[in-house]
């Protein structure tokens, strides 16, 4: 039953129409556990309250269905606003963004163009920017961008996944550049051809992505919501003495908020990836997708 869910939470995702009828409905159905709000003005607000509890925040323009030239450069217009906003308020928060927002199915050069705009006005505000890994099929695209700003920008870093069996050698590679990585299972629906299938394998990938990254010396985000992973990494980094100044702990808005704020009071770097905007039924469904238990949480907020 799970599996059926989750696949009929991915499908749906991907639907431009449903997309549609979902903003018109907006947040009242239960996304809002898991997105911050449709506006800037919310998405401070929300990072302002993390940022009391002690967790730092990235915070995301979410924005999936783009079909044009025009669409992609307003959302890049939103991740400048969002970079400003962050600046004008003083809240502890970094940026992400898809590529795909920002025109990388339309035309590689204008992604580009959209993404050293976005990183030099980052710059100027000192600040720090992660591209977000999306499916397979955008993988390697999104890689090869990602090499070609980090010759010349300092404060970008990227997703990796571990449920790809490509990840491995990702890591590896990807040490030539110091990469930041933000490191986590993946949450889009893959073929066996190119993704472990079982959640043990994914399990042992990511522990063992996590060990390499650390030991290569580079920063990395470790994002899971998983006790056994978070509890894995806590001792990796204690036998290792691998400082707490090397590695933070990544987890969603919304999600395991007892476990965010038990690893922030333990001393912890923790930082919780907020999204906003009006486009957020895709990201809404891979929660969904991710642990169908969250659909009863919806459906009492239908039935009030």
């Amino acid at each position: 039953m799970d599996l059926l869910l989750r696949n009929l939470f991915q499908t749906l995702g991907k639907s431009r129409s449903v997309n549609r009828l979902a903003k018109k409905y907006g947040l009242r159905f239960g996304a809002g556990r898991f997105v911050a709000g449709e506006t800037i003005r919310q998405a401070i607000d929300a990072v302002r309250k993390l940022n009391g509890e002690g967790r730092m925040a990235t915070l995301d323009h979410l924005g999936e269905f783009v079909y044009s030239a025009e669409e992609a450069e307003q959302s890049a217009d939103m991740c400048l606003r969002t970079l400003d906003a962050i600046a004008d308020s003083g809240v502890r928060s970094n940026l992400s963004l898809k590529m795909t927002s920002l025109g990388l199915d339309i035309d590689r050069e204008l992604c580009v163009a959209n993404m050293k705009r976005i990183l030099n006005r980052a710059r100027m505000h000192g600040n720090f920017v992660r591209i977000d890994m999306e499916d397979y099929a955008h993988c390697q695209a999104t890689l090869d961008i990602y090499r070609e700003l980090r010759r010349e920008y300092g404060n970008v870093g990227i997703v990796l996944q571990a449920y790809l069996y490509r990840t491995e050698q990702d890591v590896r590679e990807l040490n030539a550049l110091r990469a930041n990585l933000r490191l986590v299972k993946g949450a889009y629906k893959e073929s066996p051809s190119v993704a472990f299938p079982e959640k043990k394998d994914v399990d042992e990938n990511l522990k063992r992505i996590i060990r390499q990254h650390l030991l290569n010396g580079n920063y990395a985000a470790i994002a899971s919501h998983d006790e056994a992973i978070v509890s894995y990494a806590k001792a990796f980094v204690e036998e290792r003495g691998i400082g707490r100044d090397a590695f933070e702990f990544q987890m969603l808005y919304g999600i395991r908020e007892d476990l965010q704020k038990r690893l922030a009071d333990e001393g912890y770097r923790v930082r919780v990836y907020v999204p906003y905007g009006i486009d957020w039924f895709g990201y809404f469904m891979r929660r969904l997708a991710e642990r169908p238990a969250n659909v009863w949480f919806v459906l009492k907020n239908m039935l009030k």
